[in-house]
């Protein structure tokens, strides 16, 4: 039987890697770092890393780390079991009282990722008499985990606050309506207006749900996120998050709510109660993260300066980049060929980022999604830009090469 399903895959993959949409996986043989090292195609010496959701740059940061080592000692090195059964350590519940102290919410519940949150949260607390409303581009967990409820589903197109609310007047039959947006939209960087999206939510009686997975540890003052941004901390419903970018860049997720939410996520959230606890060494970097944070205000201002340098030089040298000023600034291509030919050629010249195409974004929209971090230097920023010139004038050789030769042969 194999044999027939694997010629229809390797068609598929044939079809998908002369479409320029394959996505290899480039291995690196060093701790996650600013600059990094990769095993193969790298410039020698090491090459910057722009790629990562390393925005703090605390992914290998000595004091998470040792107090990474100093858990493995205290802690054991895995949990063997889910929360309810024995998975429950006393770190496991300090985390979930800072993150809830941090994040301004009365109770927090750990996840094995941000994945399994937005899965477990909408089949526990929504039924066939209840409405979703979501942001056409909210991140694939979030999509996935309304699927799996019975709830009616719609779809506003992004950020859009007229649509919102023409949804919002379609559902007034329903029980429950819970508006669902990412805090900040991964492929874009774009930050949704969260200030007029509860306001809407206060007009028409509706919950708020937001996944701030690319804002929590280094938006707003605090580095509370987008809620904190828009001064809304105390309206929104819902919040879920990972840990496995700004807060150390490891793994796990979390879903910070109303004390009622989280209590019934405990009980019914099957993500949550079908998967082991989040590993203890996890939870006592992510707890010394939060330390880190009181005191991060520096590490902030670095990736704002870093930010706003990348995007203005790239702006100035001809590069489409989309406007806004969040960390990630996706540099336009077009093309998902070239957009991969360019990540390959900025490799070349020490310069570590990945194109995005086609379905992670729209077909014809790929781009370089570039994301700065305050473990960059001013030179690394600077160096990138100088990269991008040159692998675009290398790009723009090699078409005048082929363009050559295709007149000669014609010839």
């Amino acid at each position: 039987m194999y044999g027939s399903v694997r010629d229809d895959l390797s068609a598929t993959l044939d079809d998908i890697r002369a479409a320029g949409l394959f996505k290899p996986e480039r291995v690196i043989s060093t701790p996650q770092s600013a600059s990094v090292a990769v095993a193969e195609g790298g410039a020698p010496g090491g090459v910057l890393n722009f790629c990562a959701n390393n925005y703090l740059g605390l992914a290998d940061h000595p004091e998470v780390v040792a107090a990474a080592k100093d858990a493995l000692d205290r802690w054991g090195y895995g949990m063997a079991s889910v929360r309810f059964i024995c998975g429950t350590q006393e770190i496991h519940k300090e985390l979930e009282r800072r993150l809830s102290a941090f994040l301004g919410q009365e109770d927090t519940i750990l996840y094995s990722s941000c994945f399994d949150a937005n899965g477990g949260v909408f089949e526990t607390l929504l039924g066939p008499e209840d409405a979703v409303i979501s942001d056409a581009l909210n991140h694939a967990s979030i999509i996935d985990g309304i699927r799996l409820s019975k709830a009616r589903r719609l779809r506003y197109a992004n950020r859009d606050l007229a649509e919102l609310e023409t949804r919002l007047k379609e559902t007034q039959d329903a029980r429950r309506r819970l508006i669902v947006t990412d805090g900040v939209f991964s492929m874009d960087g774009y930050v949704a207006p969260l200030d007029e999206i509860c306001d809407l939510a206060d007009r028409y009686d509706a919950l708020v749900m937001v996944d701030d997975s690319h804002a929590v540890g280094f938006v707003g003052p605090g580095g509370r996120g987008t809620p904190e941004l828009h001064g809304v901390l105390d309206r929104v419903d819902i919040l879920t998050g990972t840990l496995g970018k700004a807060l150390g860049g490891a793994s796990g997720g979390y879903v910070a709510a109303r004390a009622e939410i989280v209590a019934l996520l405990r009980q019914r959230s099957r993500p949550y109660l079908f998967s082991n606890s989040l590993a203890p060494v996890i939870a006592a970097a992510s707890i010394k993260v939060l330390d880190l944070l009181e005191s991060a205000g520096g590490l902030r201002e670095r990736l704002n300066a870093n930010t706003r340098l990348f995007r203005a030089k790239m702006t100035e040298a001809g590069f489409e980049v989309l406007p806004g000023d969040h960390a990630i600034a996706p540099v336009m291509i077009g093309d998902a060929a070239a957009a991969g030919r360019m990540a390959e050629l900025l490799l070349e010249r020490g310069v570590y980022v990945i194109g995005f195409s086609y379905p992670v974004v729209p077909m014809d929209r790929a781009r370089i999604r570039v994301q700065l971090s305050a473990a960059h230097s001013t030179e690394d920023v600077e160096r990138a830009v100088r990269a991008f010139v040159d692998a675009r004038e290398a790009m723009e050789n090699e078409t005048e090469n082929e363009t050559r030769n295709e007149t000669g042969n014609k010839d």
